[in-house]
């Protein structure tokens, strides 16, 4: 993908695919046109079956400083239905993991984009922030609650009341990221994390993140196990553990 002032950047390393939110000019502010390309580039890294687990990070140093605010007529708009929210949807119910490789700035839209990742790892140069109340906004309902599920009413009123920018330690401390380490360790840490995703039962891994998520009903968990049941991957598995090697999954999602 050429390189452009503001856009989303994809790159496909074996199982891994990672997308950079790149907007150097505005500290990787998200601009209208990016919300909208997210759940397309999305679509297509879903669909591409030798994918299988994402990376979101920004560019030069940077997470993202939030949503451009040159594009805040539309936003306010549009309300709980803007493209900003249909972006953070699309990614919160991305199909396989993903992770939010951070550092600098992870502020606002950029917040929502980090917090929608079903997996948080930050640099200890990183800072958050959820900034509406400085602007006289109102943050969008399903990103207000995603956030209250993740660190829990008490830390995400202090976020949205406050909007005080907090540095990583306390963003470990209150959940709102898994790992914190030194700013040359991240992207190491992160290859570990994806090589051992793609390394797993596909099949685990899938039916975990519809079962966590809340998106598996009763007929869906027990399709789930008719595929642990025809797939063979169970059985591999045990194998591979009494015959001490590394296990040989092959589960792919069936073709729709």
């Amino acid at each position: 993908m050429a390189v452009a002032d503001a856009e989303l950047l994809v790159e496909v390393t074996g199982a891994v695919a990672t997308v950079v939110i790149h907007n150097p000019a505005r500290r990787n502010a998200m601009t209208a046109a990016m919300w909208r390309q997210l759940p397309e580039v999305l679509d297509r890294l879903e669909a591409d079956r030798a994918v299988r687990a994402l990376v979101l990070t920004g560019a030069d140093g940077t997470f993202c400083a939030g949503a451009d605010l040159g594009d805040l007529d539309e936003l306010l708009d549009a309300g709980d239905a803007s493209i900003a929210v249909e972006a953070e949807e699309r990614l919160a119910a991305f199909a396989k993991p993903t992770v939010a490789a951070i550092r600098g700035a992870c502020v606002g839209g950029g917040c929502q984009l980090a917090v929608a990742c079903d997996l948080r790892i930050a640099a200890d140069d990183a800072r958050f922030g959820v900034p509406p109340a400085r602007l006289g906004l109102v943050y969008p309902a399903p990103t207000t609650r995603r956030l209250t599920r993740l660190v829990g009413p008490a830390a995400a009123k202090h976020l949205l009341f406050t909007a005080e920018l907090v540095d990583a330690e306390r963003a470990l401390r209150i959940g709102l990221v898994d790992e914190v380490l030194p700013a040359d360790g991240l992207a190491a840490r992160v290859d570990e994390i994806t090589a051992a995703v793609a390394a797993r039962s596909q099949l685990t891994v899938a039916a975990a993140k519809e079962i966590i998520d809340g998106r598996a009903d009763a007929d869906r968990i027990a399709w789930w196990h008719g595929q642990v049941r025809a797939s063979g991957e169970a059985r591999e598995g045990v194998a591979a553990a009494n015959e001490r090697r590394p296990a040989r999954f092959t589960w792919t999602p069936p073709l729709t």
